[in-house]
């Protein structure tokens, strides 16, 4: 269904009304926030990870509080 949907042309087509729709000016200011955000969404993922590894080793610690 999806078989040669990024082919070059259309990606140039894409990125052409994108231009016509934006402008030359908003388009480098959407990339630029696009970007930010994934970077954003990666660093939080990052985070998320670090936390849910971090979880089984506080409630040990929180096993050992509720004994005393």
């Amino acid at each position: 269904m999806f078989e040669g949907l990024f082919q070059p042309m259309h990606l140039l087509v894409v990125f052409g009304v994108a231009l016509l729709v934006l402008g030359p000016k908003k388009l480098p200011e959407l990339g630029k926030g696009l970007g930010e955000s994934i970077r954003g969404f990666k660093a939080a993922m990052a985070g998320k990870e670090e936390t849910a590894s971090a979880k089984p080793q506080s409630g040990k610690h929180e096993e050992s509080i509720a004994k005393n």
